[in-house]
């Protein structure tokens, strides 16, 4: 059985006890470097997951009779790994827990209603920004091509007057979290996610 599992945000303390169980029950486990070191003392085996995505499902088939629990950053099926697994494997042979995703973690520190929120990711991808600023609350999981700067350049390049809420690795020890205006984003920040808000 394929188990995929939502890590959170990043801090273990926001594993929910299912993923706690899945992990320790797990013969092997996959997911990225980091994900990896962090869970590393669980298990006897491990597999990388890496950008070779056609090898892992490869691999995955050849060893689903095995408890193989697949780590993904926040909810697997927030913009996550989960979407790909699920295309690709019968319910029978994947499990899928759910996590705490980083949005929601954000939204949370900030007292801010997830209703009305519009959901996007610039990962591998052009966002479409004439459509997600037609949004008055959008929240956006970023990547290193595409995050708060490249954000604020889209909505400057269309006069646009909006707050950025920037988290900075989210439930880690150098969490940081910023209310800005467009004017004021700086160039780059650590991994993170954004909300645009329409403060009309």
């Amino acid at each position: 059985m394929i188990t995929v599992v939502g890590i959170g945000p990043g801090g273990t303390e926001y594993l929910t006890p299912n993923a706690r169980h899945a992990i320790e029950q797990a013969e092997v486990l996959v997911g990225g470097k980091r994900h990896l070191a962090t869970f590393s003392g669980n298990i006897k085996q491990s597999r990388l997951l890496d950008a070779d995505l056609l090898g892992l499902l490869e691999w995955l088939d050849s060893h689903k009779d095995r408890a193989i629990v697949v780590l993904a950053s926040g909810d697997p099926l927030l913009f996550g790994i989960g979407k790909l697994l699920a295309a690709n494997f019968s319910p029978e042979e994947l499990h899928i827990v759910p996590g705490i995703s980083a949005i929601q973690y954000l939204c949370a520190k900030v007292s801010l209603d997830m209703n009305d929120l519009f959901l996007t990711s610039s990962h591998g991808r052009e966002p479409d920004f004439d459509w997600i600023f037609q949004h008055d609350k959008v929240a956006m999981v970023t990547d290193g091509i595409i995050g708060p700067r490249a954000i604020a350049d889209a909505l400057h390049q269309r006069g646009l007057s909006r707050t950025l809420i920037i988290g900075e690795n989210l439930s880690q020890p150098d969490e940081r979290i910023h209310r800005l205006p467009v004017e004021q984003v700086a160039t780059r920040y650590d991994m993170n996610v954004v909300v645009i808000l329409n403060e009309r």
